[in-house]
């Protein structure tokens, strides 16, 4: 590779704000963007969605993938309908997830266009989709697999590795070489040991981290119980007749709790009730778990996923006949912020009725539904009506595979020499500033949480 004259990074996602992952890298003129994730939750970032992308995106060459979550990858369809024609980089497993996820995700592009466009409920006269399924089907062919722990070489603009990062199948942590200088993003950072997946690895250093934050300001639970608040829940709604409700990611998180509620029924802490799993975006996930049993942990089982009286709900009159039944069950579906899917339609329904109970699973973005739920509200919007909530609100926070601000420090602190600056993004702000003070009080190490839009130079 020739001399780098010139590099500089953009946060352009995920900075001053949990969602919305991208961040840019210019060489000598040429791009590489880092991930291309949709802004979720407050209205003010996701109008960002719809803004022109800060460089033409048919002169971005490369686009390099840590995982597979919406929040990460649902922009690239938006980006090849602005005319990216590039080469799309990710670990094996997570293309197929990817697929699932971009699929997915225009469909509720569609369907919202769809929704408000019948309902009236819209402000704009003829609301268009971001991206549609026809942008999707441009988009996978740009997909190329790399092996892990691989130096790939793109275009001759840099070197690349993705390294296990413990947060979801395929998720990983990217090194990447300009040069003689180096940057490595941490992507979504898993704990210690996954519940189900091979743990995370350790990196080479860099002389620029871009770190993830997103539970920055607080620790996990290691409660005495394992996931009691989702036992407890559950033996009290079906004992009053009720049904319990999971908003859950389709990829990972849905996986997480078929494995917690095997458990409970095996140790006897939850009765034998039905469950279903609704949705063929978490059931084609689910799927692709089957497909890559060498990245389970050691001792882990399809059938630790699946020893339920479990019903798959795969088609839409399926899930209008699950709408219809009224006997005590537990519903797992997606989205995990009750921010569209399915689950809205469950919720819809069962949210008016103090028998019933919605179990969250995870982070709540700031501006979803699941933070309203979480916080309180006594009434949430759905498809364009207020919704009364009188059924039981409760939180598991055993289910998260971020890392907690101890695992972050602990993951710093295992690379093999200090960076000149940690930048911290995907982190709300005072969860952001929050870890920084921990890596300058525990580390002495330098870090910032960079602006939206700031640009860096990586050269020294």
């Amino acid at each position: 590779m020739a001399v780098v004259q010139q590099a500089t990074l953009r946060f352009l996602g995920a900075a001053e704000t949990v969602t919305g992952s991208r961040h840019l890298l210019t060489v000598d003129g040429r791009h590489t963007l880092i991930d291309a994730g949709l802004f979720q939750g407050e209205k003010q970032w996701r109008l960002r969605n719809r803004d022109p992308f800060a460089v033409p995106p048919r002169e971005i060459d490369n686009i390099l993938i840590t995982h597979a979550h919406a929040d990460h990858v649902s922009y690239l369809p938006a980006l090849v309908r602005q005319g990216f024609r590039g080469t799309i980089w990710c670990t094996e497993p997570t293309l197929p997830l990817a697929e699932i996820v971009l699929r997915d995700a225009a469909k509720l592009q569609e369907q919202a266009v769809g929704d408000a466009t019948k309902g009236g409920w819209s402000r704009h006269p003829s609301p268009e989709a971001l991206f549609t399924t026809a942008d999707v089907e441009l988009t996978l062919p740009m997909f190329r697999t790399v092996e892990w722990d691989t130096n790939v070489d793109v275009d001759g603009v840099l070197w690349a590795r993705w390294v296990r990062a413990g947060h979801i199948l395929g998720a990983a942590s990217l090194h990447v070489s300009v040069g003689d200088r180096s940057v490595l993003f941490s992507g979504d950072l898993g704990r210690h040991d996954h519940p189900l997946l091979r743990a995370r690895e350790t990196p080479p250093g860099a002389d620029i981290v871009v770190c993830e934050s997103t539970y920055g300001d607080r620790e996990h639970p290691e409660p005495a119980l394992a996931h009691e608040p989702l036992a407890d829940a559950i033996r009290r709604t079906v004992e009053r007749g009720g049904q319990v409700v999971v908003p859950a990611f389709a990829i990972d998180r849905t996986e997480l709790v078929l494995h917690a509620l095997v458990r409970l029924r095996r140790e006897g802490r939850i009765p034998d009730v039905p469950v279903a799993v609704d949705g063929p975006m978490s059931l084609k996930a689910l799927d692709v778990y089957r497909q890559w049993p060498d990245e389970l942990a050691v001792g882990v089982t399809m059938a630790d996923f699946t020893d339920l009286d479990l019903t798959e709900t795969r088609e839409a009159p399926e899930s209008k006949r699950l709408n219809r039944r009224r006997d005590p069950m537990i519903i797992v579906s997606s989205s995990g912020m009750a921010e569209g899917g399915r689950v809205l339609y469950h919720l819809r329904r069962l949210l008016p009725d103090p028998r019933n109970t919605v179990v969250l699973t995870g982070y709540q973005a700031v501006g979803t539904r699941g933070r309203a739920l979480e916080n309180g509200a006594r009434s949430v919007k759905i498809n364009g009506h207020y919704v009364k909530v009188a059924a039981d609100i409760v939180r598991d926070e055993e289910f998260s595979v971020h890392a907690d601000a101890s695992d972050i420090i602990d993951w710093l602190a295992a690379l093999d020499r200090e960076p000149e600056t940690v930048f911290l993004v995907h982190g709300e702000p005072g969860a952001s500033a929050t870890l920084a003070g921990r890596i300058a009080d525990e580390l002495g190490w330098s870090s910032v949480a960079p602006r939206w839009g700031e640009v860096v130079s990586l050269l020294p």
